[in-house]
């Protein structure tokens, strides 16, 4: 199950812009791939490192530099000298948990936004986070893990399909959120089929398993609120923001993303409340579960109580007091007698509905 909070303990106490990476540690190389594209033509390279830094040409020339892997701390503080990146954008961009949030510098735009995966046999989800750097003709996108999360985009500016390769770098931008809060919907989607199960095994044969499920559940819903909600803070800044670096054009697409946002946000807090009523069916139905044995059990104990009563007299020292005791069949007598006690009772209970029988129709 992925932590709901990372470990800052490596950075307590040190001054604001050191850089020390929070994430997972992988002995992976850095892959670092660079388009730069136009209406008319697409070049790509890759590399491991920002060494030489990369040339970023003038409009209408968007360069996008995508980088898999922040584990290697060099990579970032030269990718800061070449940009003149500030301290604490370089730094946020290693403290990958960080909250998603839109910052303006001026001269770029600093996004924080969170993508889900479903990882393995098990499709436990897990949150990544996803930096992008929006400048007048580049944008950066850096993420943790090497796993081809923006490979759609890439396909789209090879084939040339779209609007992608005619517009501008801001265009890039919302063409990646939008593709991230498309994964929502896959999370989403999946998580609803799970839930739909759960209910089914909750009404036909509750169990432990089944509350840890319900746990582990709502706990993913919880993660999933704290990677989504704040990103409609930032999808709706983006829209009414007055930097020059977002165009009137790509202000209606933003638009869209944010109802989209919008949509998986109530999905989310849906899923919430139902996974919130299905712990309170489960309690309720262990609770009823237990009525039914203590229910059986006291219908035991009922016809055993004058019984009980019954041998409890016969079994005391007063033989010419008690009647038929000197008879030869007082014993099958007395036994018979039991039985038609047991049995009349069993036969009141069952005309009560207490043991599975119709109740009585009840009295006007």
């Amino acid at each position: 199950m992925a932590k709901l909070l990372k470990k800052r303990s490596a950075k307590t106490g040190l001054p604001p812009g050191t850089l020390i990476y929070l994430g997972e540690k992988t002995d992976k190389e850095t892959q670092i791939s660079i388009f730069t594209y136009n209406a008319g033509e697409l070049h790509t390279t890759t590399r491991q490192s920002f060494r030489e830094c990369p040339a970023i040409g003038p409009g209408p020339t968007v360069t996008w530099i995508n980088v898999n892997g922040l584990h290697k701390v060099a990579n970032l503080e030269e990718l800061g000298a070449c940009f003149n990146f500030h301290p604490l954008v370089l730094e946020d961009i290693l403290n990958t948990d960080q909250r998603p949030k839109l910052e303006d510098y001026g001269d770029y735009l600093f996004i924080v936004v969170k993508m889900l995966h479903l990882k393995g046999a098990t499709r436990e989800i897990v949150t990544e986070q996803v930096s992008l750097i929006l400048g007048e003709n580049y944008l950066i996108s850096l993420h943790e893990q090497d796993d081809e999360v923006f490979l759609p985009i890439m396909e789209r500016l090879q084939a040339n399909r779209g609007r992608i390769r005619k517009e501008g770098a801001d265009y890039l931008a919302y063409a990646l959120l939008d593709l991230i809060v498309d994964h929502y919907f896959l999370v989403l989607e999946e998580l609803g089929e799970v839930i739909e199960g759960l209910e089914a095994e909750l009404v036909a044969r509750p169990n432990p398993v089944t509350l840890n499920r319900i746990h582990h559940l709502k706990r993913d819903t919880i993660m999933l609120r704290k990677a989504v909600w704040p990103l409609r803070e930032v999808i709706s800044r983006l829209e009414r923001s007055d930097s020059p670096l977002i165009k009137s054009p790509t202000v209606l697409y933003l638009k869209d993303v944010y109802d989209h946002v919008i949509q998986v946000i109530d999905n989310i807090e849906t899923f919430r409340d139902i996974l919130s009523g299905m712990l309170d069916i489960y309690l309720s139905s262990v609770s009823n579960r237990l009525n039914e044995i203590m229910k059986v059990l006291t219908i035991i104990a009922t016809i055993f109580i004058p019984l009980t009563f019954i041998t409890g007299i016969y079994g005391m020292n007063f033989e010419r007091l008690l009647p038929e005791k000197e008879w030869p069949w007082g014993f099958y007598a007395i036994m018979g007698f039991m039985a038609a006690v047991a049995g009349g009772m069993l036969l009141f209970f069952r005309s009560k509905g207490w043991l599975g029988g119709k109740s009585e129709p009840p009295k006007p």
